[in-house]
């Protein structure tokens, strides 16, 4: 009789087991168990929102026993990824992962820019960041800040800037730095970073901004000098470079970042879900240690705080647009 008590409330306690493990699968979870992800990377194959999107889809799969893929769908400057997601099913399943000009440069700068970002997506996390840096050819014999800008006082318009395109968040940050130093420095726009890096190495153009993954190699090989990176600390990956606000030059906070969003309407536990799952895979130490190969650091910014960054991110640009007179080509 007491083997069969044993018995009975061993069975009754794993029931109850059961019963709790099956309880602490949330709806959201449910929901986001039920279908395959697709991750929208609106930029080709290759860089940082590539990976991001990769890494992602890796750590949704294998957390939802789902398939995952990364759908990549370039093209008009990253409208027509966003253009599919804006029209996807809001369940959570299909999401975008997307750099910072597209949500907060590009509404601005776009005459006919067509989303509304507030409106047509939901914002789930930051998800990480990179540098920007100040790099000149050594030929200039220009060795800080404080040279450069004294030389663009001394002789206006005699120096030059390269950046990857009108509007790009390089060129943005050189304005921002022409107006918080007080210097003029001509912009010259090329179609992408690599024949702007180039021109800089070969010396036909000073200066560019740079993200640093980009131009470290040159700068460690000594064919570039770096002057400040575009951020609020110094970064790991070069803490020798100090920033523009310890030289001197305040409020040049431009790091290039990237986020991840859903379609709008997708449930607010569903995308709160999202921003926990995206918190821990960044967190996990292979994930972390990939991003460093290129650059990156895992920035965990939430739904509602990511919100209001976009938010007062978009505010910043359109006055730097309007103030600098900027307008796309």
């Amino acid at each position: 009789m007491t083997h069969r008590r044993t018995l009975l409330a061993l069975t009754s306690l794993l029931a109850l087991l059961g019963t709790s493990t099956a309880h602490a699968q949330t709806a959201a979870e449910k929901q986001l168990a039920a279908d395959k992800f697709t991750l929208v990377a609106p930029f080709p194959a290759g860089g940082p929102i590539d990976t991001l999107a990769r890494v992602l889809a890796d750590g949704l799969g294998k957390r939802y026993n789902q398939i995952a893929v990364v759908d990549n769908a370039p093209g008009a400057a990253g409208n027509i990824g966003m253009e599919r997601v804006k029209r996807a099913k809001p369940d959570g399943h299909t999401l975008l992962v997307i750099p910072a000009g597209n949500l907060t440069v590009n509404p601005t700068l776009m005459p006919k820019f067509p989303f509304d970002i507030q409106k047509d997506f939901v914002p789930v996390a930051m998800l990480a960041k990179t540098p920007n840096v100040l790099v000149t050819n050594p030929a200039t014999g220009i060795k800080s800040v404080a040279d450069l800008i004294a030389r663009a006082k001394a002789k206006p318009d005699s120096l030059s800037y390269a950046s990857p395109g009108v509007g790009s968040g390089l060129h943005l940050a050189g304005e921002l730095f022409k107006s918080q130093a007080d210097v003029d420095i001509l912009h010259i726009a090329y179609k992408g970073t690599p024949p702007a890096i180039n021109d800089v190495l070969g010396g036909t153009v000073p200066l560019m901004f740079s993200n640093l993954p980009t131009v470290l190699p040159h700068i460690r090989s000594g064919k570039l000098v770096a002057l400040a990176v575009t951020d609020s600390a110094r970064t790991p990956t070069a803490p020798e470079i100090p920033t523009l606000g310890e030289l001197g030059v305040p409020g040049v906070v431009v790091p290039s970042w990237y986020g991840l969003l859903a379609p709008a309407g997708t449930p607010a536990d569903v995308v709160a879900q999202l921003a926990r799952d995206a918190a821990v895979i960044l967190a996990e130490p292979a994930v972390r240690e990939r991003l460093q190969g290129q650059g990156l650091s895992a920035w965990d910014i939430q739904t509602t705080a990511f919100d209001a960054h976009i938010r007062d991110e978009t505010a910043r640009w359109a006055k730097v647009i309007k103030a600098r007179n900027i307008t796309m080509e």
